[in-house]
């Protein structure tokens, strides 16, 4: 181990995951029974939730994801992107994977899976739109998880902060355009005036609203206070959405139960590629394994909340784009805990192999 990742490993010890993070998987499953157990008892009330909208937003969901972003862009510190030259090779093998090949590799992985070899096997009125989740998942990298995943793997704290602070600008501006250009690809109607709507709902709202937050908190002390308070409620804000949205997938989902095990093919395969090519690539670059992990775990890793959003306001509660993005929360916590074994235990490999 370097004397930088030594130094590191100090810094990072403790903050554990938490219960909910870590049994994620469980209550994403328990939210897919009860969702689709009171959907079938309660259908009026599901119905009435979905017509609570305003400009194709649906003001409950609305309500959920701000509660679910808001308190995780409270941990990112856009001060932190003036450290972003220490650590300039790791930070462009990320952003290279983040921006330019996991969104188009997904796109790929979706025409090939869902149009072409399991086809027969899913909805055709869906097949579109199956692909559109798949997009709007990979099409914006991670904002809050990652910082577990880093501190898990010893990553490099200042590097971990400075990449999602980056990656939370550039998405700003390019999510929208990025999407709307892989849809188009993928011949899916793109709803612009909707998708822009999203960006500001979802993403420009939440991190102005975050950031003064932040800076108010800040000055009286109160930040740390303010994130362990609020976390739970974010967490289970994703959870109250996830029933709701098996509340009307409900149907779906018992008429063809593979279609879950389906969608999660290209999304593991899409992850496993990913976390090992930037891996791979900070080592040809002799980048620090305590940079080289965390930026691993970023180029894998997606912001499933905006995802799920996003593909609520562009295509509804009861679509297939709205099912594939929960399928990519369901299998988040497994897959990233396997990629953080992976790095953690090829360091050896990966130190023997420096290249300067």
């Amino acid at each position: 181990m370097s004397a930088q990742c030594e130094v590191t490993a100090k810094r990072t010890a403790g903050a554990p995951m938490g219960v909910f993070e870590r049994y994620l998987t469980v209550w994403v499953l328990l939210c897919i029974v009860a969702g689709i157990a009171l959907g079938s008892l309660f259908p009026p009330v599901f119905q009435a939730i979905g017509q609570m909208e305003v400009a194709q937003v649906n003001l409950p969901v609305a309500l959920l994801i701000w509660l679910m972003i808001i308190p995780m862009l409270l941990k990112i510190d856009f001060h932190a992107l003036h450290e972003v030259s220490q650590h300039w090779k790791g930070i462009g093998v990320t952003l290279f994977i983040n921006w330019l090949v996991k969104p188009f590799s997904m796109a790929l992985l979706g025409w090939l899976f869902i149009r072409v070899l399991f086809a027969d096997w899913l909805p055709a009125q869906q097949l579109d739109s199956y692909i559109a989740g798949l997009i709007l998942l990979a099409a914006a990298p991670c904002t809050a998880m990652v910082f577990v995943w880093s501190n898990l793997s010893d990553g490099e704290p200042h590097f971990t902060l400075s990449q999602v602070a980056l990656n939370d600008v550039i998405m700003i501006f390019a999510f929208a355009p990025l999407v709307g250009l892989l849809l188009g690809i993928s011949a899916i109607s793109v709803p612009w005036d909707t998708l822009f709507l999203s960006v500001v709902i979802y993403i420009v709202i939440p991190v102005v609203v975050s950031q003064l937050l932040r800076h108010w908190l800040l000055a009286a002390g109160r930040l740390e206070m303010a994130l362990q308070t609020l976390q739970p409620f974010s967490l289970l804000a994703l959870l109250a959405t996830l029933v709701l949205l098996f509340g009307f997938q409900g149907q779906q989902v018992l008429a063809q139960p593979l279609i879950i095990l389906l969608l999660a093919i290209p999304i593991l395969i899409q992850v496993y590629f990913n976390s090992m090519l930037a891996y791979w690539l900070n080592r040809r670059f002799g980048v620090a394994h305590c940079v080289a992990a965390p930026s691993a775990l970023i180029g894998a890793s997606n912001f499933f909340e905006l995802a799920v959003a996003t593909a609520i306001v562009l295509f509804g509660f009861d679509s297939g784009a709205a099912l594939a993005t929960v399928v990519g929360v369901l299998v988040e916590v497994p897959v990233m805990l396997s990629v953080v074994a992976i790095v953690n235990r090829s360091r050896g490999w990966y130190e023997a192999g420096f290249q300067h």
